[in-house]
């Protein structure tokens, strides 16, 4: 009973917390899709919805009546084993549902799913809906930083919050740690809930090696930029190059130059950037020319993590000089769900960490996430490793 009431307690409360950050919110605002990348905020209620009804009460509540057959269709994100699905740069068309009735959706699976685990909690269901938790959690991540790139490219760049604090400062001094050569172990290992890209714990050796116990500045990057950074060739893979030049890029996301000073929208609109916070919405391109500029470089993943055991580190996702490649003993699992993380195993980039916008209790020391290398609409940032 005490483990039923947990998870029962977490799914409802996750499923709230969801709701609380579209609240501020203009109905206009649930719909926009200004990139590929980015969903409408609807989408993302009804895509979370959709995976509960889909992966459980679909599955074992023998009486349950499905919302809306149609539903599959359009909240269906990557999952090719559960048919067919909208295109995703076709997410920002969906006028129709209405964002009243995809809420409605919400509640009609919140409410059914609560009342069947009252007496059907299985090992297997809770499973499924501990995986569920942690998936709309991701979105909850997805969803602050998708409405920020929404409103950050409105011409207006209207406020989302008057209170939402995004620029968080480390106090402590900036120092090197040494991390002695050794054979290390990487991967998780507790009975914790976990991804399993993180399963298969296996040995690694590393070097000895620094890793900076502090993020890369705000100030420190602007040295960067007014040492004519983005304009130097030097600095940069030819392909990250090749993507400065194409896009005209000269300074992180959401970055301003006005009258010669530097502004930032963030969640409470437009302000002058803060110079000690640490800097973020940069590309895996842009953290390497920066540390190519600086003479150091990035950490692996690797040597990230075992970093991390000994400090508290996790403001920022933060870019490492790894690969997104599966552990030596890592298995996918069996059925749909074993699309979630494995087949995006190719041409990405790990960062580790988290961020402001990650929800609590979701991340831990050997969470790998993973975008591609010109991707920065999350909070991204920097931190320096050298030999």
């Amino acid at each position: 009973m005490i483990i039923t009431n947990q998870i029962i307690g977490d799914f409802i409360q996750t499923r709230q917390t969801t709701e609380e950050i579209c609240a501020p919110l203009t109905q206009e605002d649930y719909v926009v899709q200004p990139t590929i990348d980015v969903s409408p905020p609807k989408w993302h209620l009804g895509h979370t919805t959709w995976f509960f009804e889909e992966f459980v009460l679909k599955k074992f509540h023998p009486d349950y009546t499905e919302y809306n057959p149609q539903f599959s269709y359009i909240f269906n994100s990557y999952y090719e084993s559960m048919g067919d699905r909208i295109l995703r740069t076709d997410r920002g068309n969906l006028t129709r549902p209405s964002v009243e009735e995809v809420y409605r959706y919400r509640d009609y699976v919140t409410n059914h799913l609560s009342e069947f685990l009252d007496d059907h909690l299985t090992d297997e269901i809770a499973g499924l809906i501990t995986i569920g938790i942690h998936h709309e959690k991701q979105h909850q991540e997805l969803l602050f930083t998708d409405i920020k790139y929404i409103l950050g490219n409105n011409p207006l760049l209207p406020k989302y919050s008057e209170t939402f604090e995004e620029n968080t400062i480390e106090k402590q001094k900036s120092k090197w740690l040494k991390i002695p050569e050794g054979i290390y172990e990487i991967g998780h290992v507790t009975t914790d809930f976990c991804f399993d890209n993180e399963l298969g714990k296996h040995k690694v050796f590393l070097h000895n090696y620094k890793i900076s116990n502090k993020l890369i500045t705000n100030e420190e990057y602007i040295e960067f930029i007014r040492d004519g950074g983005y304009n130097n060739f030097n600095f940069w893979h030819a392909e990250g190059w090749d993507w400065v030049k194409n896009n005209n890029i000269y300074a992180p996301l959401y970055w301003h130059e006005i009258n010669g000073e530097w502004y930032q929208y963030t969640f409470k609109g437009l302000k002058p950037v803060e110079l000690q916070a640490p800097v973020t919405h940069v590309s895996y391109y842009e953290a390497f020319a920066y540390a190519e500029w600086r003479g150091h470089r990035l950490p692996t993943e690797f040597e990230w993590e075992v970093a991390q055991e000994f400090f508290d580190w996790g403001k920022r996702w933060e870019w490492t000089e790894s690969s997104y490649l599966p552990y030596p003993y890592y298995k996918k699992i069996s059925g749909a769900l074993g699309e979630y993380n494995g087949k995006f195993m190719v041409n990405q980039k790990v960062l580790r960490g988290g961020s402001v916008v990650t929800s609590k209790n979701h991340t831990r020391y050997t969470y790998r996430n993973f975008f591609h290398p010109h991707l920065r609409w999350q909070f991204t940032g920097i931190r320096l490793a050298k030999r």
